[in-house]
Order: structure tokens, then C-alpha cells, then sequence
């Protein structure tokens, strides 16, 4: 499948290591990586786009003392090799010294990294690929006379393989694969001609046995997009709101952009100094679990080689840990938390979870509003303040009455990680976080 076995991507990475020490580096380290893929899209039964990558990268980081430099290439030959580490090198003179620069310390580095089965390519032909998509987009068709248009259908997979060296020490890698398939419908009103609404879902996994059926996915996609058709607005007020799971993940992120090394050091963002603080309700805690087998979001290391570990991150509501890589660390005076390249699965859990799925979560609400999407970037993490359009339903008494457009929600991070009045048990996982819809005690609605 790869052109190259990890066996020669190890003699590649020693040989720039070896570079490295002869033109005078203190320290280095070099990542090398491989990866193929196909992506098919169709839109209304035809063929968009059929994309086939096959590409390949080694990056090299050298260091003179705490001076770094890097440079990149994608020609593995020996004579790029050593033009690529002399480049890194003459970079590395001209920079200025930083305290905190450095490879991760020898203690910290992942010797033996356990197999967590991440690797599943998927044999898929573009014609095998087309007749998914077709399939997605053709139960989308079929589920309504108002489902005439399309943003398309995708499918994709995509497996690679890489290995990090350092001069320090380590050497790792592993291979690992992602395939998703995809489908975005548009429902016209028959009341009107020209109100049109657009839905999508999708299922991703490493295996593609995994995936959801192309036709429930493309059936589910049309019924969203059915269910917003004659959308209201709402007069200005505030309410309970639902988070729907798949937008929820959101929130989740935002915590995690918080309490990043970059953000705390820089002193951009609304959680400075909220180790060991109340940041969410009791009920709530937040598990990192990188070693999770199969999940997008787990990893034996991080991009620095370091390696990982389950932990809290919130335990009864109180946060109990940053996400640091080894330089963000050092500018904090603390440890590197082995998220080099961000966070691993992360998993909300609550003590307040209302049986029977999103039909459970809007009757413990009663009244208020569900959202399913949001549009634009009016989040500030600096202070927290949130503001963004957003579009879902109105629901009284735990009964959706009817979509809801035009609308904003605001409020302010902090306050709203620590409204979360229940979580539900509609779980689901979206890239490295996995949880159910989030309801908050009350936003501010900005409507008509």
C-alpha cells in the first residue's frame, strides 16, 4: 500500500539525525510521513469531483542551544536530506534564543507504544466510491417530493503511515486511517417557491465496515432538512437552551481553547489561573481517554514523542488539568501534559443525564430553544463573550412547535459552562470529543 516501510523511514530519520549532529546541531528531531487517499463527490446523480492524493513529507526541527529552526521536504533523496537539515540549520543561527525551547525531556518520551488499532484502509475503487455517494444521495431524493436539490454527496478514505525520531532518544510511529461518508440535501417549501433549507449529516470512522448505511445517512440528512422548512423567527428574550450533540462538541472545544498552554501563556483566555477551580457544575466531569482503541482522537504519544495518559480534566465540575505540549509547559512553569498537537478523546460525562435521548433532554427543559446550528465566529476567548446566528426549533412543554431562523444567541463562556443544567443521552462523537446535547439554564435570544 505505502512505498516506504517504517524499516526505511527509521534508516531516513537516522540519517537526518546524523546531519543534524555533523553540521553542528545540539539537538533535532525529524517526522516523516506517507498517506494516500480517495475523495469522491456527486451532486444530483452526477459526478463533481474524484480526487486521488498520494503524498509525502519529512519535517526537520533543528536546534542550536534554545535557537530553533525548521524546514521541510518532500524529496526523500540524500542530497535533499542534507539541504534540507543545512536549511533548518542556517534558520536555527538567525532566530533568537527562547528559554523555553527544546525537545521534551528523555523521561517523558513514550518507549513502548501499545498498538490501539488504528489502522484500516479501505480497498475502495472511485467506481465503488461513486455508487456509495449515489446510493447517500438518492434515499435523500427518495424520502420527500421537496427534497429537489443538492449540495452533493461525499465519500472518502484516506489511510497514511509516519515515524518521529529525535536525537534525544525516541522513535515511534505508527499508520492510521479515516473514511467518512457524507450527504447534504436542500429541501424546497411548497409555500414558497424560493425558501430553501440545507441539512447534512455524516458518518466518520478508521473502519470502514463502521460507517453508517449510505441510504440512512442520506435519508436522516433529508429529514432535517425537511423538518426546517417554514422557519419562524422569534422576539428578543431568554430562555433555556439545547445544544444540539453534534453542535454541542463545540462547547466542549471552546474549554479545551481555554485551557491551552498557548491561550494561558499568551493570557488570552477567559480561564487564567482556573487550576483547581470551579469551572463547570458539580455534576459535570470531563475524562481524556487517548487510549481508546479505534477512535480518531487516540494516540500511544504526541507530536513531541511524549506519552499519553488518561486522566480528569474536569472532576466534579472543578478542572484538574491543562493541555500543554513541552514548550507551553516551560512558559508556565509546569509539565507537559503530552498535548503536543491538541487534545485526545475527550468523553463529557454527567450526573444529570435524562433518559430517552433528545426527546428526554427537551422535556427536562419544558420550554425554550433547540439548537442545531450556528453560523459565524462571534466568539471571543478572551472574555468569553458569545455571540452567534444560530438556527433550531422552538419547543413548549417538551414538544418541538416549530423551526426557528434569523435568530442570535449570546452569553459568555464562563457563564455558560457553568449553566449546563444536564447533559443527554443522545451521545455522539465528533472528531476527538464525544458527547450528548447540552442544556443550558438560560441564553439571551436575539430575534425580531
Amino acid at each position: 500500500m505505502f512505498a516506504y516501510s517504517p524499516d526505511q523511514f527509521r534508516i531516513i530519520i537516522d540519517f537526518i539525525l546524523a546531519e543534524a549532529k555533523r553540521v553542528g546541531a545540539s539537538d533535532a528531531a525529524a517526522e516523516i510521513s506517507e498517506g494516500q487517499g480517495l475523495s469522491v463527490t456527486v451532486r444530483k446523480g452526477e459526478v463533481e469531483t474524484i480526487e486521488q492524493s498520494v503524498d509525502k513529507q519529512v519535517g526537520v526541527s533543528i536546534y542550536l542551544g534554545q535557537r530553533r529552526g525548521n524546514a521541510s521536504t518532500s524529496d526523500f533523496s540524500p542530497d535533499s536530506l542534507r539541504l534540507t537539515v543545512e536549511a533548518a540549520f542556517h534558520i536555527a543561527q538567525h532566530t533568537a534564543e527562547d528559554d523555553c525551547a527544546g525537545l521534551a525531556e528523555p523521561d517523558l518520551l513514550e518507549q513502548n507504544p501499545q498498538d490501539l488499532d488504528l489502522f484500516h484502509p479501505w480497498d475502495l475503487d472511485t467506481k465503488e466510491a461513486i455508487q456509495i455517494a449515489r446510493k447517500a444521495e438518492k434515499a435523500a431524493f427518495a424520502v420527500d417530493k421537496a427534497i429537489q436539490n443538492s449540495d452533493g454527496a461525499s465519500v472518502s478514505a484516506h489511510q497514511a503511515h509516519f515515524m518521529l525520531g529525535t536525537s534525544n532518544g525516541f522513535m515511534g510511529g505508527y499508520p492510521y486511517s479515516r473514511h467518512f461518508i457524507s450527504c447534504a440535501p436542500i429541501a424546497s417549501s411548497s409555500k414558497n417557491s424560493s425558501a430553501m433549507q440545507r441539512d447534512d449529516w455524516y458518518s466518520t470512522s478508521r473502519i470502514a465496515s463502521e460507517l453508517a448505511n449510505p441510504s440512512l445517512i442520506g435519508r436522516y440528512a433529508a429529514q432535517r432538512a425537511l423538518a426546517k422548512l417554514n422557519a419562524k423567527s422569534l422576539t428578543t428574550r431568554r430562555c433555556p437552551v439545547i445544544f444540539e450533540a453534534p453542535i454541542a462538541v463545540g462547547l466542549i472545544g471552546s474549554l479545551v481553547q481555554a485551557t491551552s498552554g498557548g491561550a494561558l501563556y499568551r493570557r488570552s483566555s477567559f480561564l487564567l489561573d482556573s487550576l483547581g477551580k470551579q469551572v463547570m457544575p458539580k455534576h459535570i466531569d470531563l475524562f481524556e481517554l487517548p487510549h481508546l482503541k479505534r477512535m480518531s482522537g487516540s494516540a500511544p504519544f504526541d507530536e513531541e514523542g511524549v506519552r499519553t495518559k488518561a486522566r480528569s480534566v474536569i472532576s466534579k465540575g472543578e478542572l484538574q488539568g491543562y493541555f500543554l505540549s513541552t514548550y507551553s509547559a516551560r512558559k508556565l512553569g509546569m509539565q507537559t501534559t503530552g498535548n503536543a498537537g491538541g487534545a485526545h478523546h475527550l468523553k463529557l460525562h454527567s450526573m444529570h443525564t435524562p433518559s430517552g435521548g433528545l426527546p428526554g433532554l427537551l422535556k427536562e427543559m419544558g420550554t425554550g430553544l433547540l439548537v442545531t446550528e450556528l453560523m459565524g465566529q462571534g466568539v471571543n476567548y478572551v472574555t468569553g463573550d458569545y455571540s452567534r446566528g444560530a438556527f433550531g426549533y422552538w419547543v413548549e412543554n417538551g414538544i418541538i412547535q416549530h423551526p426557528v431562523e434569523e435568530i442570535t444567541i449570546a452569553g459568555n463562556l464562563k457563564e455558560m459552562l457553568m449553566d449546563i443544567q444536564a447533559v443527554g443521552d443522545d451521545t455522539i462523537i465528533r472528531g476527538t470529543k464525544e458527547t450528548g446535547s447540552i442544556l443550558l439554564g438560560s441564553m439571551t435570544i436575539g430575534g425580531k
